[in-house]
C-alpha cells in the first residue's frame, strides 16, 4: 500500500524537512546537492491494523526468545553430556551440545530480529538531514540532542506500546540466565578429594601392565614395579582423574639399605611403596638408579632418595613423595593398610 492509495487526511502531518529538494552546480559549489527522494509512508504509519500486526511479530519474537532460554536451561540440566544424535547431514553429534548451541542461538537471534523488526515498522522512518559542525557541541546543539533523544523515544512507542516493552524486557532479562548456568560447570568444589585416593585398608597392589595382583615374589630387589589399586579400570570413567592421584611406585631394597625408620616400618621384607607423582608440579616419577636408591622426575630433575624416606635431595620439589604402607595378607598378595598419610603431588594451599 502506498501513499497515493490513501486519502489525504489519513496520512502523517508533513514534516519540516528538506525532501526531495535539490541544489544547482555552480562556481561557488561546483558539486550539486541530489537531494533525498520522496518520502514514502509505510502502511503502518497509516494503518493501526498494520502497526498492531507489527506489533505482536516484534512481541512473538521476544517471546520466543524468552522459550528458547528456558529450553537452554533444560537442556543443560537434563540431557547426558555423554548422549548423541544423528543430524542430516552433519552426522553424529553431541546432544546435549546441539541443544545448547541451537537453543542459545534462537534466543539470542530472537532479540535481534525482534529489535530490527521493531525498527523498521514502527519506530519513525523519516529521514533528517543535518550540516556538519565543529566536534565540540554548542549548548544549543546539546539541547537539540536531548530533545531529538526523547522525541524519538516517544515516536518509538516505548511507552505506548507497553507489549513489546514489556516483552523485550523479558527477553533481555531472561538471556544472561544462560550464562549463569554455565557457572555450574565451575563446581562442585573439590572439598577433601585433593587429599584422598582410592587407596584403602584391604586394597590389592595390582601391577599396571600385568593386571594382575602382586606378590612379594613378584618384585626383585632393585626392580622398579607400577601399581594401582584393585578395581581401577581404564574403561573407567573416572580413570585418569584416580590415576593422578593412586598412581604407585614399588621398589625392593635390602632392609639394612633403609636408613628411615618409618619406612622400614611401613614396608614389608624391604618393599617399599610410594606415589608416582612428583610433589613438584605432578609429573610421573619413571627413572630409577638401582645402585642409589634415587628416583629422578624426568620434568625438572627433581631427586628423591628411596631410602631415606623418599625425600628431596636436588630440585625444586618441596617435600618428600608420600608413602603408603603396605602388608601381605592371608593369601599372600601385597595388599595396602590405608591411604597415604598426606596429599600425593605438587602442594596446594589447603596442605597443613
Amino acid at each position: 500500500m502506498s501513499s497515493q492509495d490513501i486519502p489525504e487526511e489519513n496520512l502523517p502531518a508533513a514534516q519540516d524537512h528538506a525532501h526531495g529538494s535539490v541544489s544547482v552546480a555552480d562556481e561557488e559549489a561546483p558539486f550539486a546537492d541530489p537531494g533525498l527522494p520522496p518520502h514514502e509512508h509505510r502502511a503502518q504509519d497509516i494503518d493501526e491494523r498494520a502497526a498492531k500486526r507489527s506489533e505482536r511479530s516484534v512481541a512473538l519474537l521476544f517471546t520466543i526468545s524468552m522459550l528458547a532460554t528456558l529450553g537452554f536451561i533444560a537442556s543443560y540440566v537434563t540431557i547426558p553430556h555423554d548422549k548423541s544424535i544423528f543430524v542430516f547431514p552433519i552426522g553424529h553429534l553431541s546432544a546435549l551440545n546441539f541443544a545448547l548451541g541451537l537453543t542459545l542461538g534462537t534466543a539470542l537471534f530472537c532479540i535481534g530480529a525482534g529489535a530490527v523488526h521493531w525498527a523498521r515498522t514502527l519506530m519513525s522512518d523519516v529521514e533528517m538531514t543535518a550540516e556538519r559542525h565543529p566536534i565540540a557541541a554548542e549548548p544549543t546543539v546539546r539541547a537539540q540532542v536531548f530533545d531529538d533523544f526523547r522525541q524519538g523515544a516517544e515516536e518509538s512507542g516505548i511507552g505506548r506500546r507497553k507489549l513489546i516493552r514489556n516483552t523485550m524486557f523479558g527477553a533481555l532479562a531472561m538471556v544472561p540466565l544462560s550464562g549463569v548456568m554455565l557457572l555450574r560447570d565451575l563446581g562442585p568444589l573439590p572439598g577433601t578429594s585433593l587429599r584422598h585416593t582410592l587407596w584403602a585398608k584391604g586394597k590389592l597392589l595390582v601391577n599396571v601392565n600385568t593386571n594382575e595382583p602382586l606378590r612379594p615374589e613378584d618384585v626383585a630387589v632393585g626392580s622398579l614395579t607400577f601399581a594401582k589399586p584393585e578395581g581401577l579400570e581404564e574403561t573407567d570413567e573416572d580413570f585418569q582423574d584416580q590415576i593422578a592421584k593412586a598412581a604407585l611406585m614399588i621398589v625392593r631394597l635390602q632392609p639394612n639399605d633403609i636408613k628411615d625408620k618409618q619406612e622400614l616400618a611401613w614396608s614389608h621384607e624391604g618393599i617399599v611403596a610410594f606415589s608416582k607423582i612428583c610433589t613438584h608440579v605432578g609429573c610421573p616419577i619413571s627413572l630409577y638408579e638401582q645402585q642409589t636408591h634415587h628416583v629422578l622426575c624426568p620434568c625438572h630433575q627433581s631427586t628423591f632418595d628411596l631410602s631415606d624416606g623418599a625425600r628431596v635431595i636436588f630440585g625444586p620439589a618441596g617435600h618428600a613423595l608420600p608413602q603408603l604402607r603396605i602388608a601381605v595378607n592371608d593369601e599372600g598378595y601385597l595388599e595396602a593398610l590405608g591411604d597415604f598419610a598426606e596429599p600425593v603431588g605438587p602442594a596446594f594451599w589447603e596442605r597443613g
